[in-house]
């Protein structure tokens, strides 16, 4: 197993991929690293082939932004291997660490066919509940001028990706990550208690919007 020296290294090496944020900056990249480590001490697993995922997973994000038709996953699985060989990581567990990387979308419905790439699932998805994720909702809607809610804008049964508000997003994206789908058992226990942080809010927030509480 590589020492925290290499990742400190790889850290320093990866950090100008992420000067553009788009709510996906380095610092998501920490908290899934923190995740996927909390995790990893329940698995018996790879922690070379996690922590290489985890910290390159999100590398190709500016390039989605600005060059249409491109997919992270996809390329940031390119640029990973050539920083990987790069800086000599073990030839033997790079197709594995690019594997992680490509499924890692699990909005993508691909197959993670390995433990490590579940728990790189898993991670990822964990920062899109709790605090964290209401504190991101609300900069973003600040940022761009967007309202936190809207009692003129419904709430759609289905996400299509257009939602204006905090309170839509929540509705239509946030609560449909359910603690069930996620892979791991640890990962399914943090998952439920951020899962009620975000209902709760929701919920008083309507209830207190309608005068109801």
């Amino acid at each position: 197993m590589l020492d925290e020296k290499f990742y400190e290294r790889l850290k320093e090496k990866i950090i100008p991929y992420f000067e553009y944020d788009d709510g996906h900056g380095f610092d998501h990249t920490e908290r899934v690293y923190r995740n996927a480590l909390l995790i990893s001490g329940e698995e018996n697993v790879d922690l070379d082939i996690v922590q290489a995922s985890v910290l390159l997973h999100d590398i190709a994000r500016a390039k989605e932004t600005d060059e249409n038709g491109v997919c992270h996953s996809e390329e940031g699985a390119k640029m990973a291997k050539e920083i990987l060989k790069e800086m000599n990581f073990p030839d033997e567990k790079i197709d594995k660490v690019l594997h992680c990387i490509k499924v890692h979308r699990f909005s993508k419905g691909l197959k993670a066919e390995t433990r490590e790439a579940e728990i790189l699932q898993d991670a990822d998805r964990l920062d899109a509940l709790g605090a964290m994720v209401l504190v991101r909702m609300i900069q973003r809607s600040l940022k761009y001028n967007l309202p936190i809610y809207d009692p003129n804008i419904p709430i759609k049964e289905k996400y299509d990706g257009k939602g204006k508000t905090v309170i839509n997003h929540i509705y239509e994206k946030i609560l449909n990550i359910k603690p069930e789908t996620f892979k791991t058992k640890k990962a399914q226990k943090i998952a439920k208690e951020r899962y009620g942080v975000v209902k709760d809010f929701a919920n008083s927030y309507l209830k207190e919007w309608k005068g109801e509480i």
